[in-house]
């Protein structure tokens, strides 16, 4: 065998090799686009007497990650707009004064790392690492997550602590009315699931 022909074999054996592993990365990657209206925000504000409780939006989102390296990208939209307390004037002071939703109507989440080992199927405990987006800051998280994937469906519940106070949005506390200084929200996601490049998850194109 000549050296030139040898060189071409190697050159083709390299590039069958680079495409092979180029899809083998890609079949990795898979894709959650949420539905919002499986999707839902609640909040929880401790307050002289009695706990406030809400409930709010989730406007959009979609994430692409891969379980067996831990690479995550996307976002996730609230609408800050749709909080809700249950009291219309508590709600009206609660946009005007404290989220400012005029101002700042959406707060998101950028997802930059997945850690945990995701199974392919079933329930998962892993943590989402990222960056919160939220009147006018951008705080770093990380969110410890209960994480269910079955038949191209996907199921997410976290909680995290936001201390709004000291993120610069005001106090509503006054006189004898006091209340946290830190607000509890849980959030419980739904979504279906599928390869990065559009293909059903665990499914061939």
């Amino acid at each position: 065998m000549s050296l030139s022909v040898s060189r071409k074999l190697v050159v083709a054996l390299a590039a069958v090799l680079a495409v092979f592993a180029t899809a083998t990365v890609r079949a990795e990657e898979r894709a959650l686009t949420l539905d919002p209206a499986a999707s839902k925000v609640s909040f929880t504000l401790g307050a002289t007497g009695h706990d406030v409780e809400g409930t709010m939006a989730v406007q959009s989102g979609r994430i692409v990650f891969d379980a067996a390296t831990g690479t995550a990208s996307g976002e996730i939209v609230l609408d800050l707009k749709s909080a809700r307390t249950g009291s219309d004037g508590r709600d009206k002071d609660m946009h005007e004064k404290v989220l400012e939703t005029a101002k700042y109507p959406v707060a998101t989440f950028r997802l930059e790392k997945l850690r945990g080992t995701l199974a392919p199927s079933g329930p998962s405990q892993v943590t989402l690492e990222g960056v919160l987006a939220f009147h006018g800051g951008e705080h770093k998280v990380s969110l410890p997550a209960k994480v269910e994937l079955q038949n191209g469906r996907a199921k997410a519940d976290t909680q995290l602590q936001i201390p709004y106070v000291q993120w610069g949005l005001h106090d509503p506390s006054i006189l004898i009315l006091r209340v946290a200084k830190v607000v509890d929200v849980q959030v419980h996601a739904e979504g279906s699931l599928e390869a990065a490049d559009g293909a059903p998850a665990g499914k061939e194109k």
